[in-house]
């Protein structure tokens, strides 16, 4: 049995005052944002469905947090801030520095605290990660709860019914937390299929299904899972996790864009809901720990995704608008000062960790996440779950579709930085799956737009890092890899590539395979034959597949056989749309690439 109660946040003893303000600032000031340009250039392939990118803004702190940064380089800031959060996440033990918080009497909570529903994340043979949150007022900054640490039992049976119940346990959700739960429930039993809920004094969360994964080395037979990414609240409805909840999954991937830090207007943009339903606090860009904290809590209380997370384990990653659009590494998209800049992430991936069904590993430490990881489902699939965001160089030649050139072809430059690459290119040569699955955001196959040389690429895809691709493919080659299936979201359309071992090859062999899942409402509606759609077949021959609709894809993986079917939604700015099945591919062990199903 297991669990995980998060104390409180303190700067530790001896921490110069300077730096104490940084860290409590972060937590505490609200920041102002004033109008500015970006000095990087933005384009989109054309009929790609991306969001307008709204006036860009540059984001001007409390003028003491500034001052503040400006006297701590990023080793400082480090080193600061991630001792605090090393103590603020140490199990069981207060925080140094400041006295926790009060027990919380679960009597004083009059109205439901599981507004935001429940979920579990990370499937482990022997365990599963358990989320929720408590907020009887999810759009206020406290969540409508006393600054008080609460303790929340939890449990966890082999029927819906509770009872058969074979873990239970208690965790403390702690407000400078924002009164969120990770509980690591184990041991429990491989393959197996649970329910579990919470209780907060007389208020008993909705409840969740999960599952463990396989036992490490058995021969599983077989794999279900749904891949989603790009939930823009003001693009659309969320019709897709409506359908996702009712499939038959063993898990969820998600490849990123869970929030978008754009302001959302009264009437939430598309949804057209009535003036004034969205509250003003929604109506600025996230900056502030508290801003992002506030977008996860109107994100969660749409009834769909809720329904999706209660209904399966989520397997996350990020992409760049949980921070910023486009952001790489330390570097903003906009001519903020470097420390400003680290300050904004740091705050975006504490709400991001204290909002997903994130393991302890994931912890963040300041502005740094190690969020890569490595899953496995017997020896069927390996899931090597990138980060193409935290550590890649800048883009070249700005964030959008331009020639490449000397900068873009630099061997140097890294999409995943050296550790990461290093990482997976290891857990190849020691794997032993049948499909090797990499989970990660922007995509990673050739794609041109235009059929006459020479071709605009994205720089912010893989197109930008030829260089990385190269060494990825040739350290997937050296592995011996057969089976490879990369997973992709961030572009809003579906896509079907064969992986091909030189793209500049026409006669290359195909060592590989991409599944790009469309989004579940960036962008709006969709088509499912954009303008471009003719063009960008041509121009891309190792393309198979190709619609602009929203929805998701579901990927089953047997011993001898792969399947992805591409699913639609025909609307998402009205709810209720009907799921299509658009197109289904098939793809053979020990013989990659992709035919029609």
């Amino acid at each position: 049995m297991g669990k995980l109660s998060v104390p409180r946040a303190g700067p530790g003893p001896g921490a110069p005052e300077t730096h104490v303000t940084v860290i409590r600032m972060l937590c505490t000031r609200p920041c102002k944002v004033v109008p500015a340009h970006s000095n990087s250039p933005r384009s989109h392939m054309p009929g790609e469905e991306r969001m307008t990118t709204p006036e860009l803004r540059r984001n001007q702190h409390h003028p003491e947090l500034r001052a503040a940064a400006r006297h701590i380089g990023r080793r400082r800031f480090l080193t600061v801030t991630g001792a605090a959060a090393a103590l603020a996440f140490a199990v069981g033990v207060p925080g140094t520095g400041t006295a926790a918080a009060a027990e919380l009497d679960t009597a004083r909570i009059t109205d439901d605290p599981f507004t935001l529903g429940v979920a579990s994340g990370d499937p482990h043979p022997d365990s599963v990660l358990l989320w929720t949150r408590l907020a009887p007022d999810p759009y206020q900054a406290d969540g409508g709860l006393p600054a008080g640490r609460v303790t929340v039992d939890w449990e966890i049976a082999l029927d819906e019914r509770f009872r058969r119940v074979v873990r239970r346990g208690k965790a403390t959700a702690h407000p400078e937390f924002h009164h969120t739960v990770h509980v690591e429930a184990g041991p429990l039993a491989p393959g197996q299929v649970y329910h579990y809920r919470f209780r907060a004094g007389r208020f008993v969360s909705p409840a969740g299904r999960t599952r463990t994964a396989p036992a490490t080395r058995s021969r599983a037979a077989g794999l279900t899972f749904g891949v989603v990414s790009c939930q823009r609240y003001d693009q659309g409805y969320w019709t897709a996790y409506r359908h996702l909840a009712e499939e038959d999954l063993d898990v969820v991937l998600h490849l990123g864009d869970y929030l978008y830090e754009y302001a959302v207007n009264d009437v939430a943009g598309a949804r057209a809901q009535p003036p004034g339903t969205v509250p003003e606090v929604f109506r600025r860009e996230t900056v502030t720990l508290e801003d992002y904290r506030l977008r996860y809590a109107l994100y969660k209380t749409d009834p769909d995704l809720r329904a999706a997370h209660a209904a399966h384990p989520f397997v996350v990653t990020w992409d760049d608008h949980e921070t910023e659009n486009n952001y790489s590494g330390d570097t903003p998209e906009n001519s903020v000062p470097p420390e400003e800049f680290l300050l904004r992430r740091a705050a975006a991936y504490r709400a991001y960790w204290e909002n997903m069904p994130l393991r302890r590993p994931q912890l963040p430490d300041g502005p740094d996440l190690k969020l890569y990881r490595r899953l496995h489902w017997g020896r069927l699939a390996q899931f090597d779950v990138l980060d193409t965001r935290q550590y890649r160089s800048d883009q070249a030649y700005g964030d959008g579709w331009q020639y490449p050139g000397p900068d873009s072809e630099d061997p140097t430059r890294t999409l995943t930085g050296d550790a990461q690459e290093r990482w997976l290119v290891g857990g190849w040569r020691r794997s032993d799956a049948v499909w090797n699955v990499v989970p990660q955001q922007v995509t990673f196959s050739q794609r041109f737009n235009s059929t006459t040389a020479p071709s605009k690429v994205s720089m912010d895809s893989w197109d930008g890092y030829p260089a990385s691709r190269e060494r990825v493919l040739a350290g997937a080659q050296a592995a011996g890899v057969e089976n490879l299936m990369v997973l992709t979201g961030d572009v809003h359309v579906h896509y079907g590539f064969d992986i091909k071992r030189d793209f500049s090859d026409p006669d290359s062999r195909t060592v590989g395979t991409e599944i790009v899942t469309t989004s579940v409402s960036s962008g709006g509606d969709g088509s499912a034959k954009p303008a471009n759609w003719e063009t960008y077949m041509a121009a891309n021959p190792h393309l198979r597949f190709y619609s602009g609709l929203r929805g998701y894809t579901t990927v089953s993986l047997g011993r001898e056989l792969a399947r992805a079917d591409f699913k639609t939604v025909s609307r998402v700015t009205t709810q209720g749309a009907p799921l299509t099945t658009a197109a289904s591919f098939v793809t053979e062990a020990g013989e990659p690439g992709l035919k029609p199903a």
